[in-house]
């Protein structure tokens, strides 16, 4: 293995933050030439560390001793930029003995980046966080079935591939809120109401670009069909009270600010504020009322963040194990803890400041669904100028 000198490799790191603006900032002692990895730090939170010496269902209880074949590692694209999951990389390292090494970067990045990389791409699981990614990988190809049974037994088929291409690891929900001295609109109970002309210059929520408001109107088009998923999408565009802008919580501020009486976000992002230690955050949270819309019918639109093993992964056997280890119990109770999502796995129960939420009726709509109508959505939105 060849290593930079001290000056060479400060170089190399500039360089290669110039030709990959995508990637996280990577720090390491050394570079190694023919690939650059960041490697996960040791140690982990003390709860989730400690919830792992917890007895193991039987479907997975021999993943940590099972003899491999393959090198003591598993290389992870990850699409999803959370000190959680890398606290999760590291009990699993710390378990198996098995190296963690992860690239992040956008969802699309990567896959074009695996496609480029082809049948020499060192990646071995491909993680993302919307439904509306996992299809775009899938229909690029890059996925291998798998069908292990203690998958599929702990993701309920709602949430994952029906042919075990990828598995569904955490849930949320794209959901509405308010101003509390605002109050909602009369009779708001559902996305419907977004449209109602009654709302007029109401309403904040991102881009169209945005993968998250592509799947909510896929969604919409796979219970209504096209034709009044249009009309739903030029009736939202209609009660704009802003030109669409920022993330989810740039809406959020601007709803707490009185900007705008309503507001389209991830149940996440409201989490963060409702459940944050910093006194202005929570200041902010406790401005926002919360609904979730269509309870009294098809109920809130969900998604998912998944993963799946790639085509050409050298340590498949080890990305198998490492999906496995994401499924149990206390891995599903830390992307709550860590991230406020909901637990994809049915037998555990959300937790932290999203649990404070309140419970609710999800809509029961394959997440697979949302991918193969993203087109007609994207199309749908320049039809009626969401920008």
């Amino acid at each position: 293995m060849t290593h930079l000198t001290s000056s060479a490799a400060q170089t190399f790191k500039s360089l290669i933050r110039l030709l990959t603006p995508y990637q996280r900032p990577i720090a390491l002692p050394a570079l190694n030439t023919a690939v650059l990895w960041r490697t996960t730090l040791t140690g982990a939170m003390a709860l989730t560390a400690a919830a792992c010496g917890e007895v193991q269902p039987e479907t997975d209880a021999g993943a940590d001793n099972a003899p491999s074949q393959e090198a003591s590692e598993v290389n992870v694209y990850s699409g999803r930029h959370y000190e959680s999951d890398i606290t999760l990389f590291n009990t699993f390292t710390e378990k198996t003995g098995i190296k963690v090494n992860v690239i992040e970067a956008g969802g699309d990045a990567l896959i074009e980046r695996v496609v480029r990389e082809g049948d020499a791409s060192p990646a071995d699981l491909f993680i993302t966080a919307d439904a509306g990614i996992l299809w775009r990988a899938e229909q690029r190809e890059i996925f291998r079935s798998n069908n292990n049974e203690a998958l599929k037994a702990r993701v309920p088929a709602q949430f994952r591939h029906p042919e075990g291409k990828w598995y569904g690891l955490s849930k949320r929900a794209r959901i509405i809120i308010y101003n509390k001295e605002m109050g909602l609109p009369e009779g708001f109970r559902n996305y419907d109401d977004l449209a109602n002309s009654d709302n007029v210059e109401t309403i904040c929520v991102r881009s169209s670009s945005n993968i998250y408001n592509q799947s909510l109107l896929a969604s919409i088009i796979a219970h209504e069909g096209e034709a009044v998923a249009e009309a739903w999408a030029r009736g939202v565009v209609a009660n704009f009270a802003r030109k669409p802008q920022g993330n989810d919580t740039s809406q959020i501020e601007a709803v707490a600010a009185r900007l705008c009486r309503i507001g389209i976000v991830n149940s996440y992002y409201v989490a963060r504020f409702v459940g944050s230690d910093d006194a202005d955050k929570a200041a902010i949270g406790d401005k926002l009322g919360v609904l979730f819309p269509n309870q009294e019918g098809r109920g809130t639109h969900i998604n998912i963040s998944g993963a799946g093993i790639l085509t050409h992964a050298p340590n498949a056997a080890n990305a198998e194990r490492l999906l496995e280890f994401l499924l149990r119990d206390e891995s599903q109770e830390a992307f709550a803890i860590g991230n406020n999502e909901y637990p994809v796995v049915a037998s555990v129960a959300p937790s932290g400041p999203v649990a404070a939420l309140g419970a609710f009726r999800a809509d029961d709509l394959p997440v697979a669904t949302l991918g193969a109508n993203q087109h007609s959505a994207v199309q749908i939105f320049d039809r009626v100028g969401w920008p």
